[in-house]
């Protein structure tokens, strides 16, 4: 099976290299970079890595509309298992293995990394109403979607070739959304989940929602479950 790793890219400049490094060159085959129109040196970077396939967006798509492009190049490109990795190392590479494992034996079509699965995220940096919104969220999703899920809001994921060429992903939303309605979609499919523990980590390099866009994209969660 050909494994591809995306990374769907806006402003990493400072954290790609580190990111690139960090995956274990043995479990994938290829590594996409899509470069989300961004206005550091992201695509500098990325084109003196070696090996690297690096695609540019000419104006900014958002998140969901990345992943789109993703998913496309890498499936066009053959692959069998696509992983998504943010390259600003928020979520540690050297998980990748684990989080390709449960596809690879045929045990599950998606696989999400999960904060909540065997620690406590607030420990490690995870601020009080990101962890009670995440919390929340989740439950309601899990409830709705008849899931059992630690958590729904992870951006490390998995997914077969056959999940990605039978979810209609393309008309999913271009913002951050796109991932709570990526796992209704799965969870309808009834397409096998897994979930992996991974660690949390926090720092003024990795991006994250403020305040007011995770309340906006909560409310946004809220209506792919009503929608």
């Amino acid at each position: 099976m050909k494994i591809t790793a995306v990374l769907p890219a806006f402003n990493a400049a400072k954290t790609l290299r580190k990111t690139y490094d960090a995956i274990p060159k043995q479990a994938v085959h290829e590594i996409i970079l899509v470069d989300d129109a961004s206005t550091d040196t992201t695509v500098n970077e990325a084109s003196r890595i070696s090996g690297l396939i690096v695609v540019v967006h000419d104006k900014n798509k958002g998140y969901g509309g990345n992943q789109k492009t993703c998913y496309d190049k890498a499936l066009a490109r053959g692959a069998d298992i696509v992983i998504m990795i943010h390259p600003d190392f928020q979520y540690d590479p050297s998980y990748v293995p684990p989080m390709l494992e449960p596809i690879i034996t045929n045990q599950a079509d998606f696989v999400l990394g999960s904060r909540f699965l065997q620690n406590d995220p607030r420990a490690s940096g995870m601020v009080w109403w990101r962890y009670w919104g995440n919390r929340f969220l989740t439950a309601a999703q899990n409830h709705m979607l008849k899931l059992k899920l630690s958590e729904c809001h992870s951006g490390y994921r998995t997914y077969s070739r056959e999940l990605l060429e039978k979810i209609p992903y393309h008309s999913f939303s271009d913002d951050f959304v796109f991932d709570s309605e990526m796992l209704k979609a799965i969870a309808k499919a009834r397409f096998r989940i897994a979930e992996v523990p991974i660690p949390t980590r926090y720092a003024q390099d990795s991006s994250s929602l403020g305040f007011a866009p995770s309340i906006r994209y909560g409310l946004a969660t809220l209506r792919t479950l009503i929608g």
